[in-house]
């Protein structure tokens, strides 16, 4: 009897290697091109910072479907049983009628992404705009009568839907947008004061790139001398917001534009719909030194500056930003 062990099979999921060949498919890059010009150009005003999901702390888009979803779902049960036609069909039209303002929402997010997350988001989206088309026609086939190819349809429909979410899946889970990209930082900054540089190693009004942990750190010194820290990594895609421009007390993510308040982090302007971890700042024998803000007190990790006499010396001589 043998006991050599089973070998293991290592072979990469077929539909995760579709999808990554999927992401590196650059043929569609012209009509992404065109369609992202397109969509930033719409005249939404401060209606855009709505749809990315701003005033909510995280993207609109997947909250709104669930109607549609929800709808369509509900139909194709109806469906299962002879009858109600009717019944179906004004859920088809309910999912129908909600579909515009969540394709809306999701279209300015998918504007804003990478190109990788743009190939698959634009395959989620044709996804969905072949559903569209099927449970339209089903619901005109259900006005004309024809309940047999209004049900086919439907479920063809359903089925486009559920090829749709698992592309959004995607796109949200293994691609990471919409995600905020800088919610690790409370977990990985150490508690305590951290000293980041000499006071002359900031030019005032410039931004400045230095780490805490590893985590790298947004400096920026105002004339008057008051000091402001932020995560770098925008919460939005990671831009390097120490790459950014710096204004009227802000910063503006060179990558997507988002705007972040540099006293505390406050996401003034999306599409970032997350704010960014801020430390609290200090000036202690002209160097500076950085505490992450609202740090979970007790939690474990070294401390920085163990100085007797540290932390008054550094109430005296520091800011707050």
């Amino acid at each position: 009897m043998s006991t050599t062990p089973p070998r293991r099979r290592t072979g990469q999921n077929r539909v995760l290697w579709l999808l990554d060949r999927l992401e590196r498919e650059p043929r569609a890059d012209a009509v992404i091109d065109a369609l992202r010009t397109g969509i930033r150009s719409l005249p939404l005003g401060s209606g855009r910072d709505g749809l990315h999901g701003r005033w909510l702390g995280h993207p609109v888009h997947p909250l709104m479907v669930q109607l549609p979803i929800g709808s369509w779902l509900s139909a194709a049960l109806l469906d299962l049983r002879s009858g109600r036609s009717r019944e179906a069909g004004l859920l088809i039209g309910v999912g129908l009628a909600a579909t515009a303002p969540a394709a809306l929402a999701g279209a300015v997010d998918w504007a804003e992404l990478h190109r990788r997350q743009q190939r698959v988001g634009l395959a989620h989206a044709l996804a969905n705009t072949a559903a569209v088309g099927l449970y339209a026609t089903s619901l005109a086939c259900r006005v004309k009568g024809r309940s047999g190819a209004a049900r086919a349809l439907g479920f063809l429909g359903l089925t486009a839907v559920g090829a749709g979410g698992m592309l959004g899946g995607h796109l949200a889970y293994r691609q990471a947008s919409g995600a905020n990209h800088a919610e690790e930082v409370p977990h990985v900054v150490t508690e305590g004061w951290h000293r980041i540089g000499a006071v002359a190693e900031f030019p005032a009004g410039r931004p400045e790139r230095r780490s805490v942990d590893d985590v790298p750190v947004l400096v920026v010194r105002e004339p008057g001398g008051a000091v402001h820290a932020l995560a770098d990594r925008c919460s939005h895609l990671a831009g390097p917001l120490s790459e950014g421009t710096v204004a009227d007390g802000c910063v503006e993510c060179p990558w997507h534009g988002s705007v972040f308040r540099l006293s505390d982090g406050w996401n003034v302007r999306g599409p970032a719909t997350a704010p960014q971890p801020a430390f609290d700042t200090r000036i202690v024998d002209g160097h500076v030194e950085v505490r992450l803000r609202d740090q979970e007190p007790g939690r474990p990790g070294r401390q920085t500056d163990r100085r007797p006499g540290a932390a008054e010396e550094g109430a005296a001589h520091g800011h707050r930003s």
